[in-house]
């Protein structure tokens, strides 16, 4: 394992107007659902000293009005994302890099349990999609 194994750092994370816009690109992408997440996903080449995988959560001010309600879920999602990316670094070939984007579809809060079973199926369905 590599040192950041355990981490979620910046490189780890989408942050570009550029490649959000490219992420969302109909052409390129690909997604899977596992209720209350969607991701949306796509390979690219990656650039020497890149991470295996990116990431950008959106918990969409729609479903939970109140910030503190959006960033818990957020929380719930990175700590599952943290702790099983392995699956999606696995899958991931040399040379190229996984982007995702997790979407959360529900209105309603779900157990930290219940958030990291329906994030690892999904890291499951991309990993077999790549």
């Amino acid at each position: 394992m590599s040192p950041a194994a355990h981490t979620f750092g910046k490189a780890e994370r989408i942050v570009s107007r550029r490649l959000i816009e490219s992420l969302f690109e109909k052409t390129a992408s690909q997604s899977a659902t596992a209720f209350p997440l969607r991701a949306v996903f796509r390979q690219t080449e990656a650039q020497p000293g890149d991470m295996p995988a990116q990431l950008l959560i959106s918990v969409p001010k729609k479903r939970f009005k109140h910030a503190v309600d959006r960033n818990r879920v957020k929380r719930q999602i990175r700590e599952a994302y943290r702790r099983h990316k392995q699956l999606l670094w696995a899958a991931t070939p040399e040379g190229r890099q996984t982007q995702v984007a997790l979407i959360w579809l529900s209105d309603r809060h779900y157990a930290t349990a219940e958030v990291e079973r329906q994030a690892v199926s999904l890291l499951n369905k991309i990993a077999r999609k790549l």
